[in-house]
């Protein structure tokens, strides 16, 4: 297959470049579009009142690269306009694996990863996300080290990848063009090649309280928090698994945003 895949924690991210040595590895013919710094948290924006400035990247990932200094969702537009060559039509867009995971409704319209592959399923390409969830403590370890995975982690996410490899082409074939779908995939910590894969739903998360009091300079900063979770018993949320240990793989069909199920407007509304 031909794949454009980005993703929201930069090109420099050894999480994309695990993703991209295991779907080389798997023989599909790849096209990297990433952003030059972090762009989490940033969902689906786009660099309206900015010129947006792309290069070739300077790093070897044995296929073409460019690193845009903008949003995800930048990254992907661009690339589809104006970076690939016109020989043949893009199968997918993937975006990813994210630092973190990116399960229930309280992250996943934040998500600039999902965001990636949401510019994707907007140009009618079918469209994945993935995420890597990691401990809190595994998360401050790889930060205070410079991003850099250590064996443990390095192993779990290459498994994680390998994983990714082996589901996207039957993801990308099964997805209608146009159908405004990203398929959402977590991967729990650790990853295993027998961890199970299950149809999860996001679970409902309320996430209030994000920044913190004005400091002196009267700024406030950011506070990082999982949230509340609220879901009903059931089906299976994507939280749920990764706790349990499993694989979540959610469908965001956008096209069930809306519904008729309601009851009538009020008379004058």
């Amino acid at each position: 297959m031909r794949l454009l895949l980005t993703n929201d924690d930069g090109i420099d991210s050894p999480f994309l470049h695990a993703l991209i040595d295991a779907l080389r590895s798997n023989g599909h013919d790849l096209f990297v579009a990433a952003p030059k710094t972090e762009q989490s948290w940033i969902g689906c924006a786009k660099s309206r009142l900015r010129p947006v400035a792309s290069a070739v990247s300077p790093r070897d990932f044995g296929c073409p690269a460019w690193v845009i200094d903008g949003t995800p969702s930048d990254c992907v537009s661009i690339a589809l306009a104006h970076l690939l060559p016109n020989d043949a039509p893009i199968d997918g867009v993937v975006s990813g694996i994210n630092i973190g995971r990116n399960a229930s409704l309280g992250f996943i319209l934040a998500s600039g990863t999902i965001a990636g592959a949401w510019e994707g399923a907007i140009h009618g390409i079918p469209a994945i996300a993935f995420s890597q969830d990691l401990t809190s403590e595994k998360f401050e370890a790889y930060r205070a080290s410079g991003h850099h995975a250590d064996p443990e982690l390095q192993r779990s996410l290459n498994t994680s990848a390998e994983h990714a490899a082996l589901l996207t082409p039957g993801l990308i074939s099964g997805t209608s063009p146009r159908g405004f779908v990203v398929h959402n995939i977590n991967f729990p910590y650790p990853c295993k090649h027998d961890t199970e894969l299950r149809r999860t739903v996001p679970a409902q998360v309320i996430v209030p309280g994000l920044f913190g009091p004005a400091a002196d300079d009267g700024t406030h900063r950011f506070i990082f928090k999982l949230g509340d979770d609220i879901s009903p018993a059931g089906p299976l949320t994507d939280r749920a698994a990764l706790e349990k240990g499993i694989i979540s793989h959610t469908v965001l069909d956008y096209t069930a945003l809306g519904t008729t199920g309601l009851p009538p407007l009020p008379s004058g509304a």
